[in-house]
Parts: C-alpha cells; structure tokens; sequence
C-alpha cells in the first residue's frame, strides 16, 4: 500500500483478459510514486481480482455510483489510464453516453482536462467497424492519448503494462 505517494492515477478496466493482471499495472504505478485507484466497468468485475486489488492499493475497487449522501472516497485524479479499453467502452465515451460509473467518469474527467492514456483490447473483426475507427479518432482529438494501431498483429495490439506506463509519463511529462 502506498497512500502517501504524490499523485493520483485512476486505472479504468474494461472486461477484457488483460485485465486479469491489472495487479501488476498497479504495482509499475506505484513503483513510479502514483496512489492507484481502481475502478472497473460493471462487466469487468469478473475480470479482475477485487481482494488483490484492494490490498495492494488500500483503497475500493469502484465501479457503481455513489448514491446522494454517501461521501466521495475517490481523490482527484491527476492523471488516468484506461487499460484494457473495450469496443463498447471506447464507443461510449467518445459519444458521451455514460451509463456506467466508469464511462461517466471518464467523460467527466475530459472536462477537466486531466490526461488520459487508453489501451484498447478488442477482437480484430471489431477492430476494423467503422463506428471504433471514428470513435477512437474523437476522443484523439479531444486529448485522450489512444494507443491503438490497428496494422499490429492482434496478439501485440495492445501495449505492454510497461508500454502503457511509459506513454503516462511521456503525457504528463516524467521523462
């Protein structure tokens, strides 16, 4: 647990296997002085383990809203990674449809223009719909540092946990 490092990522999991190891995106985060805070799409819950989650970051893995009432545990965020990023995640965050505690807060944080870094992780015959191509290129130009390159071969499509560390820190400029 490292509660007293400087700043802030939200790491935002989709339901997707590589969010199966999202522990270890937790642990190169914290290893480079973030307090990482999770939050999943409902579906993603089953992806990632919750217990291991909470006892490596020491905070709760969100993924609901919070009723009116109830406080917001959530810190701030400085900076946020979406990793990995689904076809129907990407599509609704480009469109503004925030039916999800996760999709919401992504479409907030634009607003406040904290940097984002997504990952997408999707079957190549959804790679190559229209409606993705067009979405991930909105949210390029709304800021959001898309690390998609649809030439790749679909087992190296989405970047290392590494890879998407480095590109977080190249957007907010650690190194």
């Amino acid at each position: 647990m490292h509660r007293g490092s400087r700043r802030v990522l939200y790491i935002v999991a989709c339901a997707a296997p590589a969010a199966a190891d999202l522990v270890r995106l937790v642990e190169l985060a914290q290893d480079a002085r973030w307090r990482a805070c999770v939050i999943t799409t409902p579906m993603a819950r089953r992806f990632v383990d919750i217990e291991a989650l909470e006892a490596r970051t020491g905070e709760q893995v969100r993924s609901d809203y919070r009723m009116p009432g109830e406080p917001n545990e959530l810190p701030a965020a400085d900076a946020v990674v979406v990793a990995p990023a689904t076809f129907n995640t990407i599509n609704k965050w480009a469109a503004g449809i925030a039916d999800t505690f996760a999709v919401g807060l992504l479409c907030e944080l634009m607003g406040f223009g904290v940097p984002i870094v997504a990952a997408p992780l999707l079957k190549d015959a959804l790679a190559r719909h229209r409606a993705f191509e067009m979405n991930v290129e909105t949210l390029r130009e709304m800021g959001v540092r898309v690390l998609f390159d649809p030439a790749a071969p679909a087992h190296a499509r989405m970047p290392t946990w590494e890879e998407v560390m480095e590109e977080l820190h190249a957007l907010v400029g650690d190194r």
